[in-house]
């Protein structure tokens, strides 16, 4: 399974970004985040460190 970042809730504060040790979660647009599904390793690291909890497994 993956992890998915809800952009409704998202505040594009990039901490996920900052943490994520394979490097699957890229800025879209109104620069917030989104997470390759194929690369994620459901690690859980990005959902820790999110401040406004708007990272979920898929």
């Amino acid at each position: 399974m993956a992890h998915r970042i809800n952009k409704e809730e998202c505040i594009a504060c990039g901490a996920c970004q900052s943490v994520c040790p394979v490097s699957c979660i890229s800025e879209v647009e109104d620069s917030k985040r989104e997470i390759d599904e194929d690369i994620c390793i459901d690690c859980g690291a990005c959902a820790s460190v999110c401040p406004v909890s708007c990272i979920s497994q898929i």
